[in-house]
């Protein structure tokens, strides 16, 4: 039975901070089997939050400096997390942070220097698991349903409510993932009108009603109606739909219950086209998963026929760092970590790039 001992590294588009977790991998002839063992989510300075937010907007030079920087800041983190919890691992496995997506003209763009993080860290690192996809045609997104499928095959949908909303599932025997469209990233943006990072469990969401034009013109955006595979990011959430909520002239409270609502029909849209079960479960991770009231809303817009599961903390706050972990000993193995069904490239493929420290 071969063993791993990795660290996988997770910062999203919802900006809420860096993901640790320290994972046990063991592999018996075709299955793997985890164990999630040390974690530490580490929120982001106001400073580091706000550089992250506007890196789309740096220049090239100013952009591969912050690579470096951010990498060596990754490494610094990890360091002290090894060295906090006595560790001993055989590698980290990052995802490093997402500045660019634009998979229509080939271009996405994980920053995080490997060579900076392994140097810093002291040890080997492997990340960059997005581009090789990109060069064969895909998307280079999701990254996350390989995991769902070889961990959690046992739940008919895998759903992550990150900055962004994707969704997983088995279709004629092929892995089907795409990005449904928005989560946090639209609800984060409301609270931060009153300098409130987030909405604790939908408090201030569910004292909201509906403002009919916002729900409307949310569900009528183009993206909705693309097929799969098909995936988003900040871009065209700034471009699309920061004019409609910055427009709406409502209370805080009406705008977050209508995001709720819209990013949940949505979900539940998908989920049933997908499905043709009596019953089905949905497995739901990510950040949104902690939000009581969007979590009782799609429920209710989901119906008895789909049981949604929502699983430990631990699990909601670190399964895309376990994932990326995985991934990272998918890739030592020389085995498939990235789906062509998802993604749309022209091939599966073993991909990340390994960096060695010196």
């Amino acid at each position: 039975m071969k063993t791993y001992w990795v660290i996988g590294l997770m910062s999203g588009t919802s900006l809420d901070g860096l993901d640790i977790a320290f994972c046990q991998f063991k592999k018996s002839l075709d299955r793997w089997e985890y164990q999630i063992d040390q974690t530490k989510s580490i929120p982001y300075s106001d400073g580091m939050k706000e550089k992250l937010k506007n890196s789309i907007y740096l220049s090239a030079e100013e952009l591969l400096i912050f690579n470096n920087t951010y990498g060596e800041w990754l490494g610094k983190q990890v360091r002290s997390f090894i060295q906090d919890n006595d560790l001993k691992i055989d590698f980290i496995a990052s995802h490093g942070h997402t500045t660019h997506h634009q998979p229509e003209k080939g271009l996405t763009y994980q920053i995080g220097s490997g060579q900076h993080l392994a140097n810093e860290s002291g040890h080997k690192v492997v990340c960059d698991f997005r581009s090789n996809d990109l060069a064969m045609g895909g998307q280079g997104a999701p990254l996350v349903p390989i995991g769902d499928r070889l961990l959690f095959g046992e739940y008919d949908f895998c759903l992550n409510l990150g900055g962004i909303s994707n969704i997983s599932f088995e279709k004629n025997g092929q892995r089907i993932a795409y990005d449904i469209g928005l989560a946090n990233m639209i609800l984060n943006h409301i609270t931060q009108k009153i300098n409130l990072a987030y909405d604790k469990g939908g408090a201030l969401a569910q004292n909201g009603k509906i403002n009919s034009k916002m729900l409307s013109t949310l569900n009528a955006l183009d993206y909705y109606n693309l097929p799969y595979p098909k995936s988003t990011g900040y871009e065209w959430f700034m471009r699309e739909v920061v004019p409609i909520v910055d427009a709406t002239n409502d209370c805080i409270e009406n705008l977050l219950y209508t995001a709720v609502h819209h990013l949940c029909d949505q979900i539940s849209k998908q989920v049933n086209l997908n499905t043709d079960k009596s019953k089905a479960s949905l497995l739901v991770t990510g950040g949104g998963a902690l939000n009581d009231f969007l979590i009782a809303t799609l429920k209710t817009k989901l119906g008895k026929a789909i049981e949604v599961v929502v699983p430990s903390k631990k699990l909601i706050e670190n399964k895309e760092a376990l994932i990326f972990a995985l991934m990272g000993a998918l890739r030592m193995e020389r085995e498939i970590n990235v789906l062509s069904s998802v993604t749309g490239a022209k091939r599966d493929s073993s991909s990340g790039v390994v960096f060695l420290p010196n």
